[in-house]
């Protein structure tokens, strides 16, 4: 099957956003998080994290890159269920200086070549590609401004505390109700050990709003990353990270804030002539709001349980 679309953008940018596979989260929304295991000769190999069909999978993928071809070889090396093979590739053509034409491929086997399986595998395939071609066109061609709209930053309390109760604290997000004052309910499910997906109902002095999440937990590395759908139009990606690390006299808690803003967005919500800047600033003053309330909360949990000890 093959795909493709056209992007009023340089080829060198398309490019650069398909060869960055740890912002894919940023760019494609059924995509959770990303992480680079050890590279395997002139191949790299991905865990990926995605929502596929309304539940969150895991697979591993290798990558082969081609940089002088603007051109990206992958392959599944355990497919899902019903397909025995799942190859393809990404490559990007020159059109123009501003003009690109995007190309995605896919080569697949279904097991016992049934039929149903081909059909399904057509069907799925093709959905996924047309979103993510979509949603790669819409983020490559706010390329003038893409710098400006993405932003990250990072806030940390110290902790005189076992880092497992801190852990376990932001762990269970479902007791939050009660525990933290903002939160008035959260609907829990973990689908899979460590995979846990939370609709959490906060009330702020902004009002009440509601954020969908799906969280990857590694609890041996201390590591929680989320990514939040929010329901108000800023930021339009939220992607996260608590990060609980010990050391000789305590514990450092972190949490990493990855941000997306909506360039059409900004106006309507913060109204006519507010700068992208000054969205930033508004976006950050928020989470870092929440955030730190959650760090205080969770090292308040920690050093109380230890002086009832």
């Amino acid at each position: 099957m093959t795909h493709d679309v056209r992007v009023a953008a340089p080829a060198s940018t398309v490019y650069a956003l398909i060869a960055d596979p740890l912002k894919w989260p940023f760019f494609f929304s059924p995509s959770v998080h990303v992480e680079r295991l050890e590279p395997d000769g002139d191949r790299e190999r991905l865990r990926m994290w995605a929502l596929m069909d309304d539940r969150v999978t895991s697979w591993i993928s290798w990558r082969r890159l081609t940089p002088g071809q603007r051109r990206v070889e992958f392959g599944q090396e355990h497919p899902a269920p019903l397909l025995h093979s799942m190859t393809g590739a990404w490559s990007v053509h020159v059109r123009g200086e501003h003009d690109s034409r995007l190309v995605l491929d896919h080569d697949f086997s279904v097991v016992d070549d049934r039929p149903e399986n081909t059909a399904w595998a057509e069907r799925v395939t093709d959905r996924t590609s047309r979103i993510e071609l979509a949603e790669l066109k819409n983020i490559a061609e706010r390329w003038t401004v893409l710098d400006e709209l993405m932003f990250s930053f990072q806030e940390s309390v110290r902790v005189k505390g076992p880092p497992e109760l801190v852990y376990d604290f932001l762990y269970r997000v479902g007791d939050w109700p009660g525990l933290v004052p903002h939160v008035t309910r959260v609907d829990f499910v973990e689908e899979s050990p460590g995979v846990q997906r939370a609709t959490v109902h906060t009330h702020t002095e902004a009002g009440p709003h509601t954020s969908r999440s799906v969280r990857i937990c590694f609890p041996h590395a201390g590591r929680i990353v989320y990514k939040q759908t929010p329901d108000r139009p800023l930021p339009t990606t939220h992607i996260g990270e608590w990060v609980v690390l010990p050391d000789e006299t305590g514990v450092t808690v972190l949490a990493e804030h990855h941000v997306l803003l909506d360039e059409a967005d900004i106006a309507a919500v913060l109204g006519e002539g507010t700068s992208i800047a000054q969205a930033r600033r508004h976006v950050r003053q928020t989470l870092r709001h929440e955030s730190l309330t959650l760090l205080t909360l969770a090292r308040q949990h920690a050093e109380t349980a230890i002086r009832m000890l």
